[in-house]
């Protein structure tokens, strides 16, 4: 947290950073905030909402790790995450609550749109603002009260209300100093690029596939009412003009190094948007239709494992995708051929299915099969560097620098998960030196004073104590003292006894 108490930034890791505002929020106050740090290594991003519950009141030790879905469990609690594309560095965010217990949000000039609703508005209400996953800064700004006559869509006409304004110290908006003990440090941003792949002509890329493709893969019977499934389970077909409940998943789990191959049967240049696909730890066996949410986003309060991305690129009939998870927990995705890079980080300990939910210009899909032969399908290109043991995988297509970068522009993904982390848990071995395997007593190979309690992320090395691993991930070419392989983020563990 800064001076001004104005601004926080996530320390380490994509969670534990809940933050309230220092006095309650009256109805129809916007409450306004600027996205001052992304983080790309993440998927999920800001958790926006209010509680009953005086922050000042509450014993940071109680707080748990993340807003959604834990302490909207509890009582008085009320959030939701923030939809991915709109979390980019720059953007403005406000959220308000109307007098009925709705609650509206709007990112810079935009209409409102409805977030959620049930806040119960006869008690005070403190702004709720969790710094999750991709969002690792923010800084509030002045708040506005906005009438109720001006809630119609693209009619906002804000009035400030002047004893909010930074002149009156005591009644400002500002973090609440009751969250996270959040210790001050010099921020820094660096801005990358992620380059757009090009679209490539409208037609058949039957060249660009393996020889020998495996058949098995089937769509699962369980989709979205709005969807077709067709010809032996392999075709899925947009079926109302309406883009909801569009969701269909593979009728088995991914296989580690599998590459998945989908064609764009049919697609409508007049309509906007494109195909959103991921991945998640929930067997559709035991899901019901009805189970299946209008907007996927909503999939947030579950508690399996989900991450979804939307594909950026402009999409047209006979084009080839090919989306691959490898032993790092890394979903690559290709077009025509043309590596994209990677374009989020799952967790590929457990068994992981994949699903598409087909929207805009997209209306019909078809499986072609797959193959583990990752080396033939095209996925390293001088833009998008393939993953292996000796070659650190950059973040975001066009990045030399293999620490972490943030990247302004690039994939929509976003993790809509539990409890479940959206960081690789299975972490590969080095293959340069063995991995550290002592007990939680080793001292770190830095200090020798303090208890080893930090994985290197993406060697797999634990040699460190939390406190060193935090300096040197900031020093210029950082790099593990173990096998000297860059290091791309650190990872505090916590003892289960």
């Amino acid at each position: 947290m800064d001076t001004t108490q104005k601004a926080v930034k996530r320390q380490a890791s994509f969670c534990n950073a809940i933050t309230f505002s220092n006095r309650p929020i009256v109805i129809y106050e916007q409450v306004r905030l600027k996205i001052t740090k992304k983080q790309c290594c993440w998927s999920g991003a800001l958790r926006l909402g209010f509680t009953s519950k005086d922050p000042s009141r509450i014993n940071p030790d109680t707080l748990p790790k993340y807003a959604c879905p834990d302490l909207v469990s509890q009582s008085g609690f009320w959030a939701k995450a923030l939809p991915e594309e709109f979390a980019n560095e720059g953007n403005i965010i406000a959220f308000w609550v109307d007098k009925k217990g709705r609650v509206f949000y709007r990112v810079n000039d935009s209409a409102a749109m409805l977030f959620f609703s049930g806040v119960r508005t006869a008690e005070p209400l403190w702004a709720l603002i969790d710094v999750y996953g991709l969002t690792r800064g923010v800084q509030l700004l002045d708040s506005e009260i906005i009438p109720p006559d001006c809630l119609r869509p693209r009619s906002f006409t804000a009035i400030r209300r002047p004893s909010l304004r930074r002149e009156t110290e005591d009644t400002r908006l500002s973090v609440s100093l009751c969250d996270l003990n959040l210790q001050e440090e010099t921020f820094h941003v660096t801005a990358t690029t992620c380059p757009i792949p090009q679209n490539s002509l409208n037609s058949q890329h039957s060249h660009l596939l393996p020889s020998q493709l495996e058949s098995d893969l089937r769509f699962h019977h369980l989709r979205g009412p709005h969807v077709k499934i067709l010809d032996d389970q392999t075709v899925a077909r947009l079926e109302h003009a309406r883009e909801e409940r569009t969701l269909v998943f593979t009728s088995r789990p991914l296989r580690i190094n599998e590459t998945i191959f989908v064609k764009i049967n049919k697609s409508n240049a007049v309509r906007t948007g494109t195909l959103s696909y991921g991945v998640t730890s929930c067997d559709p066996s035991t899901l019901r239709p009805s189970d299946l949410p209008y907007n996927p986003e909503s999939l947030v309060d579950r508690k399996e494992f989900w991450a979804i991305c939307r594909v950026v690129v402009p999409l047209q009939s006979g084009d080839i995708l090919g989306f691959m998870v490898n032993s790092d927990g890394e979903l690559h995705l290709s077009h025509n051929g043309a590596g994209t890079g990677m374009q989020v980080c799952v967790d590929c300990s457990q068994p992981l299915w994949m699903f598409f939910v087909l929207h805009g210009a997209v209306m019909q899909i078809r499986l072609l099969g797959s193959t583990i032969l990752a080396e033939r399908l095209g996925l390293s290109t001088p833009s998008s560097p393939t993953s292996t043991p000796n070659s650190p995988t950059v973040l975001c297509s066009g990045v030399s620098d293999p620490i972490l970068s943030t990247c302004g522009s690039g994939p929509l993904c976003s993790s809509i998960s539990g409890t479940a982390p959206n960081s690789p848990i299975s972490l590969p071995e080095s293959p340069i030196s063995p991995s550290v395997s002592g007990p939680w007593g080793d001292e770190c190979t830095i200090c020798y004073e303090n208890m080893v309690d930090t994985v290197i992320y993406s060697c797999g090395h634990m040699c460190l104590c939390y406190s060193c691993g935090l300096k040197l991930k900031k020093m210029a070419n950082a790099c593990c003292p173990i096998c000297r392989r860059a290091i791309k983020d650190i990872i505090k563990t916590y003892r289960s006894t």
